[in-house]
């Protein structure tokens, strides 16, 4: 018995002293994201974590539900799109042709109002937001530096740093883009309770900006930083006005941000919503920013979103991936486990994907799976066409 309490007692005597060097070396995050991912059963972010974190709510405003297809739900998914979708978990899939609902499917005990966090499909809402920004004359261009927002990024390299920049992943920072790793900075970022100060703090720029694509999600971070001082709002709000009530969504969001105090939403990630809403915002884009008529978002500004910003690697725009596949162009919205927006405007085709897992792949390559549900969709159209 004595051993015991000998025992119990070195053992809180150790896990006292290691929370103590956790606090010592402002590693304290590490707290949370054991109490939030590991306790939970899972060793990266899932898709409803948003419950274990503050959150500021995106109210709906009057509705527009998508109007069915003619031929809705008429098809099965392929053979193969079954095997994928069971392989990697897949908890929604959408199909939209010509702006209506022609499949949908939902699985796992979810459903069309369902909401799961978007991860890093917030990143093409935040490039959106900065053109509805310069579009209503709060920033000035995508050549405006930074340093007029923040003169922390007014010497050395960070004074050629752009809001254009960071919105097509070229500011030459020092952010580690790793989500697996507990001490990287994207880890860091996902628990820590005061993002703008960690980002004003750590996001240094290393090489000249403008130069190389190299996705970095302190990138939109800071983006998000400076839409903030540009329009004087915060940026659920700014979202919630310029997009989520104007396009229609059919439920209210939460964005997640560092805590209730500091009110700083993780601009990089994390905006809770469903299948259908979320493709809200691809259906903007393949209509150069009009919608019902109305031009919501600057068409020039979608077009220059829309193609590479540079010519050695073409896999990005401004917030958008862009891919083609079977000879076919299409730009999506990407977000950690397989959360997509896959837009192919020829074809008047929007596929939403959004699911517990995805294929493992470096983060110089796409992950094989958005062929896969790119390619069934399509078989499953071409398939309709024929019947």
């Amino acid at each position: 018995m004595k051993f015991l309490k000998n025992f119990i007692k070195w053992i809180i005597i150790l896990f006292g002293f290691l929370i103590l060097v956790l606090f010592i070396t402002d590693t304290d995050y590490l707290i949370k994201a054991v109490r939030t991912i590991y306790l939970n059963g899972h060793t990266t972010a899932f898709l409803k974590d948003y419950n274990y974190f503050d959150t500021q709510l995106i109210e709906k405003g009057t509705p527009q539900p998508w109007p069915y297809h003619k031929n809705y739900n008429s098809i099965e998914e392929t053979e193969n799109l079954k095997q994928a979708n069971s392989q990697y978990g897949t908890i929604a899939f959408v199909i939209i042709k010509n702006d209506s609902i022609w499949f949908e499917n939902y699985y796992d005990d979810f459903n069309e109002s369902s909401s799961t966090n978007s991860f890093s499909m917030a990143k093409s809402y935040v490039s959106g937001l900065l053109g509805k920004a310069i579009m209503e004359g709060h920033i000035k261009d995508l050549d405006q530096p930074v340093c007029d927002f923040f003169p922390e990024f007014c010497s050395g390299l960070a004074a050629d740093l752009t809001v254009g920049d960071l919105a097509s992943m070229a500011s030459g920072s020092n952010w580690d883009e790793a989500y697996y790793s507990p001490f990287s900075i994207t880890t860091r970022a996902y628990f820590y309770d005061d993002l703008k100060t960690m980002m004003l703090n750590k996001f240094k720029i290393v090489d000249r900006p403008g130069e190389k694509f190299v996705y970095q999600s302190g990138n939109t971070q800071l983006l998000a930083m400076v839409l903030e001082n540009a329009t004087g709002q915060k940026l659920y709000d700014y979202l919630e006005q310029s997009f989520w009530k104007p396009l229609g969504s059919e439920n209210n969001s939460l964005w997640q941000i560092d805590n209730k105090s500091n009110n700083m939403v993780k601009a990089y990630c994390c905006i809770a919503s469903n299948a259908k809403d979320f493709a809200r915002l691809g259906k903007l884009y393949k209509d150069y920013g009009k919608w019902k008529g109305q031009q919501v978002l600057d068409s020039a500004f979608v077009a220059k979103s829309l193609k590479p910003r540079f010519a050695e690697d073409q896999r990005y725009g401004y917030g958008w991936w862009l891919k083609e596949v079977n000879n076919k162009p299409f730009y999506f919205m990407w977000g950690h486990l397989g959360q997509y927006v896959m837009i192919q405007p020829q074809s008047n085709v929007i596929i939403v994907r959004l699911g517990h897992n995805a294929p493992k792949h470096s983060i110089s390559t796409f992950p094989k799976d958005i062929d896969i549900y790119i390619e069934e969709a399509y078989k499953m159209l071409d398939y309709d066409k024929k019947t």
